[in-house]
């Protein structure tokens, strides 16, 4: 029986080559520094593989949203000075991503040296995955390795187009991992399966919730996208966030769920206030019904419980989104009493999204979780069923699997 996967960094002979590594250095900056170093220490094992078997390694990625031209304030500088100081070596930083400065310092690169690239969003071709762009991008390294998952559903130049230039583009370690737990989830999960979705916009996850509902025992939904369903089921909610355009979706999801026999909760009770400045006063509700002028922020006692009941029954959870408005207290109680429930479990657990890592992180729980995954945006196209480019621009490798004994 033959398998296809992906080919993997493990495969390819990098001794005295250059590696363009694509990564995600998309990082939080505070005043020139880098304020949270998650996603560079993420890109350690590929990069310490590359380097300890005596590659070279050409490093990439994106930083902010600088409008196709150059921003001081986004430059990658702080990142690599980051990178230097994990990686205890010497990390040289292009003053672009492309042109000769950046061809003439790859070339001088020797066995275990490293070369950070400028911000590739300085230039506009890398969001329209530029032919020529990639073909500049590849003029700097011999192999092509994508340990970015977070940008794995980003057509750029460095995702695409570049791995049309160099031979063999392969996933890094960080990517096969992201790959390997979320797989997982989407294709073979232990039951019972329950996924808890929060955050801002029920747009954001409507067409994963509709592939959820053929996959789960049950959907936990918190944050501001909760108040867009809950009118859908025609509870008031006072001024809180909805988005009117999508109640008719929640709805459908609402009525799908309970055709499938999926257990779909919304919050019974809320945190809610006037105003979400810190020190302002707030209360907690009754019920899932919010008073008019009352807006809600976070989900209340009684609901963190119910949720909390249905994660410790699960043998695999996803979470992605925090359950309120998590950066402002008294509002992040949701979000870290779910953290603290679903670290208590033994279930295969999975969390995804920038404030719900955050939260875990700053909890200190992240060890108590299965994975923690690096890709927001990426994670939820791959699990609603999407093919994400990045993935398909990496080469296939087709392998027997092992026979069973007769």
């Amino acid at each position: 029986m033959m398998t296809t996967r992906k080919r993997s960094v493990r495969d390819l002979q990098v001794k005295g080559k250059r590696v363009f590594v694509r990564v995600d250095f998309n990082v939080p900056l505070s005043h020139g520094a880098v304020s949270d170093d998650t996603r560079i220490r993420s890109s350690l094992p590929t990069l310490k593989l590359i380097l300890e078997a005596g590659g070279s390694a050409v490093i990439a990625s994106h930083l902010g949203r600088p409008k196709g031209k150059p921003a001081p304030e986004l430059s990658l500088k702080p990142a690599g000075e980051r990178l230097a100081a994990l990686l205890g070596r010497k990390v040289l930083v292009a003053p672009d991503c492309v042109g000769a400065a950046a061809e003439e310092l790859a070339g001088r690169l020797g066995p275990g040296e490293a070369l950070l690239l400028e911000n590739l969003r300085f230039h506009p071709e890398e969001e329209k995955n530029d032919a020529e762009f990639g073909r500049s991008l590849a003029r700097l390294a011999d192999l092509y390795v994508n340990d970015a998952f977070g940008a794995a559903h980003r057509a750029h130049a460095s995702v695409v187009a570049v791995t049309r230039h160099l031979p063999d583009p392969a996933a890094g370690l960080l990517m096969q991992s992201e790959v390997q737990a979320l797989t997982r989830l989407r294709d073979h999960p232990e039951k019972p399966y329950v996924a808890v979705l929060g955050g801002a916009k029920a747009s954001d996850k409507i067409d994963l919730i509709h592939n959820l509902l053929t996959r789960v025992d049950a959907i936990l939904i918190g944050g501001a996208m909760a108040y867009t369903f809950l009118k859908a089921r025609g509870v008031p909610v006072g001024t809180s966030k909805i988005e009117t355009d999508r109640v008719e979706g929640a709805a459908d999801i609402i009525s799908r769920a309970m055709n499938t026999g999926v257990r779909l909760h919304l919050p019974v009770d809320h945190v809610v206030a006037q105003s979400p400045e810190p020190g302002r006063p707030h209360r907690l509700t009754d019920t899932a019904h919010i008073d008019d002028g009352w807006c809600g922020f976070d989900i209340g006692p009684r609901s963190r419980e119910a949720y909390a009941e249905e994660v410790r029954a699960a043998a695999t959870i996803f979470w992605n989104g925090p359950l309120g408005m998590c950066e402002v207290e008294p509002y992040d109680a949701g979000t870290s009493a779910m953290a603290r429930a679903i670290a208590s479990t033994r279930a295969f657990s999975v969390v995804g999204g920038g404030d719900s890592v955050a939260a875990v992180n700053r909890l200190g729980l992240a060890s108590r979780f299965s994975h923690i995954s690096t890709g927001g945006g990426a994670s939820l196209e791959f699990l609603s069923g999407v093919e994400l480019p990045g993935l398909l621009a990496l080469s296939d490798v087709t392998e027997s699997a092992p026979g069973r004994a007769r």
